[in-house]
């Protein structure tokens, strides 16, 4: 198991995850990432969460990958 990190970001604001989660593999990292922005997307706001993205890093601060918001939600209809 890996301790990994999900900050969001876009180009005015930064959301550091300072605990992080055990994963077992970069999969679940990616569906951990994909839950991340369910999570943050589903409170009742005015933003627009498409520029943001996931960078996924592990416990020595090495990006693993970075996961767009727009990839999980989609184009706006």
């Amino acid at each position: 198991m890996t301790q990994v990190f999900f900050h969001c970001s876009n180009t005015k604001k930064v959301f550091l995850d300072r605990r992080g989660a055990e994963v077992d593999d970069l999969a679940e990292a990616r569906d951990f990432a994909t839950r991340v922005v369910r999570s943050v997307t589903n409170e009742r706001s005015l933003e627009d969460w498409r520029d943001w993205v996931v960078h996924v890093s592990d416990d020595q601060g090495d990006e693993l990958f970075v996961m767009p918001f727009s990839l999980v939600l989609g184009k706006p209809h």
